[in-house]
């Protein structure tokens, strides 16, 4: 049965962190692999999940199934979070939630969803967008489409030409959307361009499938997700997939949720029953330790405030590396793009040559894309690839 099998090669990533890992480099920096990193290159335990998980030791029970939908708690207040404690969708009981396996898990029983709502649903998806998004979506078999995103010349939203791109999507398709801090250029929607893809979906029947995987990174817990909320108020259905890997910290907990947004509450209970039909047959049930930190967190008012902080610290410290980063690079040119970015992520617009050579001679590590993590660097490091960054450029020129 396996003899016929070829190797696959290596994720881009996955590769990247052992081709690191085997460098002999003392100085060497990782702005590869997508986690947050304190100054000093760990990626820590936030000190509320250690508080929750503390709590939970001395208080759970049974570890006994907690079913297909997963937490109750959990996913109601996974619901306030993303749309705030008042939105008239919560009121109007138009709001599903339900436990997944990280975002990952959210993602791809939303396209099983898809699947079962019309075998041949068209989603479309930006250019560039996250590596795994296609698999994820398109191993469901929908079918995907691309629309232009990011303008490589000035590493902005190329918004014209998104909307331009749209039109031609048929009612009953779907658009997937980076709900904030765009993976993996940083480029996000401002508020009118939110509002300009609200009327464009609602005069065109299209259906909003919002990843929102980093809300508090960006701006703040609100402002990050300003999209969801306009949408979520304005239009029938809504998509929506969450992750607390990052602004938990809790990356190998793979806790995610999966929001349905229905047109009233009666089609929202149908809709559910379907999903979870589909997660039934998957994975049966989530996991539970990382959902019930996230629940312990968000109901215990002490403990949510020592979280906002500290998730508010990290999102001040990304904006200072985006502000000092792009200030130590502007004498190699243009680099205040950086600075307007949100989230962890940006590509720097550098060519995959010069992404080797500082691989090779700096032991500065990025994608070939020269995507890089912003939270991997620090005040000790930063120096050094601005640096490194400068030299390279100079010499190219």
């Amino acid at each position: 049965m396996f003899e016929q099998l070829k190797t696959l090669p290596q994720d881009p990533i996955l590769g990247l962190m052992k081709t690191f890992r085997e460098d002999t480099c003392s100085n060497k920096v990782d702005l590869g692999v997508g986690v947050y990193r304190d100054e000093a290159g760990n990626t820590p335990i936030m000190a509320a999940v250690q508080q929750a998980q503390q709590r939970l030791l001395e208080t759970e029970t049974t570890k006994a199934y907690i079913g297909p939908a997963g937490a109750e708690g959990f996913n109601q207040l996974i619901g306030q979070l993303l749309l705030g404690g008042n939105h008239p969708a919560l009121k109007d009981g138009r709001v599903n939630v339900v436990q997944t396996p990280g975002g990952c898990g959210a993602l791809r029983m939303a396209a099983e969803f898809l699947k079962l709502c019309k075998p041949d649903t068209t989603v479309w998806v930006s250019t560039p967008t996250w590596a795994n998004h296609i698999p994820l979506l398109g191993g469901a078999n929908l079918n995907i489409r691309e629309y232009p995103y990011l303008d490589k010349a000035t590493l902005s939203v190329e918004f014209d030409a998104m909307m331009a791109c749209l039109e031609q999507a048929e009612a009953g398709d779907v658009v997937l959307l980076h709900g904030c801090c765009h993976n993996p250029s940083g480029a996000d929607l401002d508020a009118d361009q939110w509002a300009a893809i609200t009327d464009l979906v609602e005069r065109k029947g299209l259906l909003p499938f919002i990843d929102i995987a980093y809300q508090g990174l960006g701006e703040n817990l609100d402002q990050d997700a300003q999209g969801v909320r306009l949408m979520a108020e304005r239009l029938p259905e809504v998509i929506v997939a969450s992750s607390c890997s990052k602004n938990f910290g809790l990356y190998r907990e793979r806790t995610g949720a999966l929001m349905l947004i229905s047109a009233n509450a009666q089609q929202g209970q149908a809709a559910t029953s379907q999903l979870l039909s589909a997660i039934r047959s998957h994975y049966s049930m989530p996991p539970s330790h990382g959902a019930a930190v996230v629940e312990m967190i968000l109901d215990t008012p002490e403990l949510m405030q020592t979280w906002q902080s500290e998730l508010e610290a990290m999102c001040v410290r990304i904006l200072d590396l985006r502000a000092a980063l792009s200030q130590a690079l502007a004498p190699a040119g243009d680099f205040s793009f950086i600075e307007r970015q949100r989230g962890m992520f940006s590509f720097l617009g550098i060519t995959p040559q010069q992404v080797q050579i500082l691989r090779e001679e700096f032991g500065i590590y990025m994608l070939d894309s020269s995507r890089i993590n912003i939270a991997g660097l620090s005040a000790d490091t930063l120096p050094l690839v601005s640096e490194a960054m400068r030299e390279v450029l100079g010499r190219t020129e």
